[in-house]
């Protein structure tokens, strides 16, 4: 059967730097063809089409691979085989291959009734690109040897003329595909660190993991770093919120002092209000003066919600209304998730504004002015950039390296910038900064997974370690309850 190819969900995938997981149980031949047409799309919108006929057999031959796995299981327990016996493991194997091939479709039913299944993951972050095959049975110590003695053999072969005539093993079919797997490897100007095989709790995970081009890397860097230069449509903060930071940064400023100025912005002043009254803070009697609320927010919080307050002020168009209620439901997420996480207090204040504030990239991208397009158009002429790159810019791909540059711009601190650039790539986060990226990342996510614009096997598996999730039961009822309580909070307003 056919998959259903979503183009547009392989375009978010890339885009948002999230894992497109595709499940078979039988893999059949038009299922490894959608595949393949699946890389295709997945490299045409990171601009390597190139790549396509070279990576299509690496991952032919491993999803492949995984399938045999599956099989060689099913068939062992079928003949009552151990598989970890010596003896009987040379003796199902001298049938396997020939009664396999004669009664395909009773083994592949066999496989199927038990659930064991072949997922391919195709995964852009960063500067790699990873396609992963995982199938639900875990490896065993003489397979993985012999996969160790084929990728140590390929070291001596210069060619796959000497790989054919040397490495003719009919007994399970892996070795001589996984040495042409790396020879081919080799000729991309990779080498065999770029394979891992691994198995763990009953789960075997074969993948390759290929650097994207530096030419592409180049430009995309020099596009976007040109972007957040010529945007002078955002100028720097507005003087009164400048002068409140000065202000706050001087230690021999008075809280007084601080609460004077704040109450010459009304705006201003309510949002600091609101903020004080929310849940946030859980306070038995409701604040309504200044001094107070600033004593109440901290220093701290209150520099966090000057960025927060500026970048609206500058950013908040109306047409974009849907971006910054993104914002805020991530925010309040982020929150919480941070608070329940029981993370340090100063992360936790961080993890608010850097919901609001993750998709600056993007809401930026959606109100730059028709000249701008037209210079960043002309300077990508100039400099031989595609002009697709752009495009792909403009609709929000690279969005939060974007992001984090303008961040970089307003001299916002490192913990925000971080929270901003490393969201879709929380592993790539510098380490001080990580639980607070992961718990943007897992708000974010959470947002999407209730637009139904991911799935739960989309997600980072090591953000949903650090929050202590297992499955996507617990995800269904954290966002519930996460999105029950965000509505509550948003009817008091």
């Amino acid at each position: 059967m056919a998959l259903n190819i979503d183009r547009e969900k392989i375009i978010r995938a890339v885009r948002q730097s999230i894992p497109l997981a595709i499940t078979t149980y039988k893999l059949p031949h038009e299922t490894e063809m959608d595949l393949e047409n699946v890389l295709g799309m997945f490299l045409k919108e990171m601009d390597q089409d190139m790549l396509k006929d070279r990576l299509a057999y690496r991952l032919r031959e491993l999803a492949v691979n995984a399938k045999k796995a599956n099989t060689k299981r099913v068939y062992f327990e079928d003949k009552g085989l151990d598989l970890a016996n010596k003896e009987q493991y040379e003796e199902g194997m001298r049938n396997f291959k020939e009664e396999t091939f004669n009664n395909l479709d009773y083994y592949l039913n066999l496989q199927k009734e038990k659930g064991l299944y072949i997922k391919i993951i195709f995964h852009s972050r960063g500067k790699k690109f990873k396609i992963s095959i995982k199938n639900n049975v875990e490896i065993n110590r003489k397979e993985q040897m012999r996969i160790y003695d084929r990728i140590a053999r390929s070291r001596a072969f210069d060619s796959m003329e000497e790989a054919f005539a040397e490495v003719l093993d009919d007994s399970e079919g892996a070795g001589l595909g996984i040495v042409i797997l790396i020879l081919m490897l080799r000729k991309m100007g990779l080498d065999e660190e770029s394979f891992e095989i691994e198995g763990e709790n009953g789960v075997t995970t074969a993948s390759i993991t290929i650097p994207m081009g530096e030419v592409h890397l180049e430009k995309l860097e020099l596009l976007t770093r040109q972007i957040v230069d010529e945007i002078e449509a955002l100028p720097q903060f507005p003087d009164n919120i400048v002068h409140l930071q000065k202000l706050i940064n001087d230690p021999d400023s008075e809280i007084a002092e601080i609460a004077r100025r704040i109450a010459t912005d009304p705006s201003l002043t309510a949002d600091l209000l609101k903020t004080v009254n929310s849940a946030q803070f859980m306070l038995p009697n409701k604040v309504d003066n200044i001094a107070d609320a600033v004593k109440m927010v901290g220093l701290r919080g209150l520099k966090n919600l000057l960025y927060s307050y500026g970048t609206e002020k500058i950013l908040n168009f109306p047409e974009k209304k849907e971006l910054w209620e993104h914002a805020h439901r991530t925010a309040y997420y982020s929150y919480n998730l941070a608070r329940n996480r029981r993370l340090k207090k100063e992360m936790v204040d961080d993890a608010y504004i850097g919901g609001i504030l993750h998709d600056m990239g993007k809401i930026v991208f959606s109100n730059v002015h028709p000249m701008l397009i037209e210079r960043i158009q002309e300077f990508s002429t100039e400099k031989e950039i595609p002009g697709e790159l752009f495009e792909r810019l403009s609709a929000g791909y690279n969005h939060a390296e974007v992001g984090a540059k303008i961040a970089e711009k307003w001299n916002f601190p490192d913990s925000l910038v971080a929270a901003i650039g490393y969201h879709h790539n929380p592993e790539a986060s510098p380490a001080d900064y990580k639980p607070l990226v992961y718990t943007i990342y897992l708000a974010n996510a959470i947002c999407n997974l209730e637009k139904k614009e991911i799935s739960f096997d989309q997600l980072d598996e090591k953000v949903l370690a650090f929050f202590r999730i297992s499955n996507e039961s617990q995800i269904k009822h954290i966002m519930t309850r996460l999105s029950k309580d965000f509505e509550n909070e948003r009817s008091k307003i």
